[in-house]
């Protein structure tokens, strides 16, 4: 089987981790601080709060930035949950606007009509890594007073307009679970250039002590440990590398699907870097399941990155939300996402293709 994902974890991790181990020093510690620094200065931003998730990086992110009750925040409904599980976790409300159909990124011409006197963000997605439409998105934000929070979480490496992702909004959350571009194995980080926010976030994420045994708000165990780091500062050093790679092969099914019948190969705004967290086809006629099965069938992993928008999931129906989104809900149809990830060799790429050439056949895809 061709995983849809593969972290590479080598000898030089491992040999870190081994060395923070024989130290004793495995919590939040030095390694911590380092990995903040190098990742800071990769984004080219003053600032980085690492944490022990990206879901714990949003949440902090918004309690940073002074939302919470009553508050609302405007967001995509096709993404991972923890974006729209992030504002519930402050107490505030998630707002669902629709996505463009090409780049299932937040779609800003909806931004301004679902503005009310209670909003104060929006939330960006980077969807599969490829940056949203910032400059239009911060344009509004600055109109209206509000917070701009980049989920970064499929995004590393990822460039919009000359600036890396994370470095866009007023707040950049990135996840280094296992599967993305790089990982920590769970960790996440808040990048910023506002000093005040970051200092919130160092705050917040070690139980609100402002100093040792000294709790100056209510606080929670949101710590990234010495052991991740150390694997985060490694990976930093290789991501590029890795990112090249997943471009290499998304390049290469790319100029192949598009002579495909039936299959839609990801497209890449202009002036962007597209990192590729995920190389996502679309499939049309309702066929999508039965693309998947075949191509399972045949030893090629997939995935469905989103099966469905935030509110049709049964927490979000039982807390009354409810949106229209019609793109966001005809992609949760159609989008199949293929191995990409640097771990493929030549013939994984070619056997992908092959059997896509023949499932578009033996289907009638098109």
């Amino acid at each position: 089987m061709i995983p849809i994902a593969k972290p590479i974890i080598t000898d030089d991790e491992i040999d870190e981790v081994v060395k923070v181990l024989r130290s004793g020093f495995i919590a939040q510690g030095p390694k911590v601080a380092e990995f903040e620094e190098k990742f800071a200065e990769y984004l080219g931003v003053k600032y980085a709060v690492a944490v022990s998730s990206g879901t714990t990086a949003l949440h902090l992110a918004l309690l940073a930035a002074g939302i919470g009750p009553n508050d609302e925040v405007i967001t995509t409904p096709f993404t991972f949950a923890a974006t729209g599980n992030s504002v519930l976790h402050v107490g505030a409300k998630p707002v669902f606007i629709d996505i463009d159909n090409r780049t299932y990124n937040l779609n800003p011409e909806n931004i301004e009509n679902a503005i009310t006197d209670k909003t104060k963000a929006v939330m960006p997605v980077h969807l599969y890594g490829q940056p949203a439409e910032m400059d239009t998105i911060k344009q509004i934000a600055e109109e209206h007073d509000l917070i701009v929070i980049e989920d970064a979480a499929q995004a590393h490496g990822a460039v919009y307009k000359g600036k890396k992702a994370g470095s866009l909004g007023d707040m950049g959350c990135f996840s280094f679970y296992p599967t993305k571009n790089m990982t920590t194995s769970e960790g996440g980080i808040i990048t910023t250039e506002n000093e005040e926010m970051a200092e919130k976030a160092r705050v917040l994420r070690s139980h609100g002590e402002s100093e040792r045994y000294t709790h100056v708000v209510l606080g929670y165990n949101f710590r990234m440990t010495d052991i991740a780091a150390a694997i985060g500062i490694v990976q930093l050093k290789k991501l590029d590398k890795f990112n090249e790679k997943r471009i290499a092969n998304a390049k290469y099914l790319t100029e192949r699907i598009d002579k495909i019948n039936g299959i839609t190969a990801p497209f890449v705004s202009a002036d962007v870097k597209h990192v590729y967290h995920q190389y996502t086809i679309r499939v049309g006629k309702s066929r999508r399941n039965e693309l998947m099965e075949f191509l399972n069938s045949r030893g090629i992993g997939t995935g469905i990155h989103y099966p469905k928008p935030i509110y049709k999931q049964k927490l979000y129906k039982e807390l009354g939300f409810s949106a229209s989104c019609p793109e966001a809900e005809a992609a949760s149809s159609e989008v199949l996402s293929l191995p990409v990830h640097p771990s493929l060799e030549k013939n994984d790429l070619e056997k992908i293709v092959s059997v896509l050439n023949e499932a578009s056949k033996q289907l009638n895809l098109f």
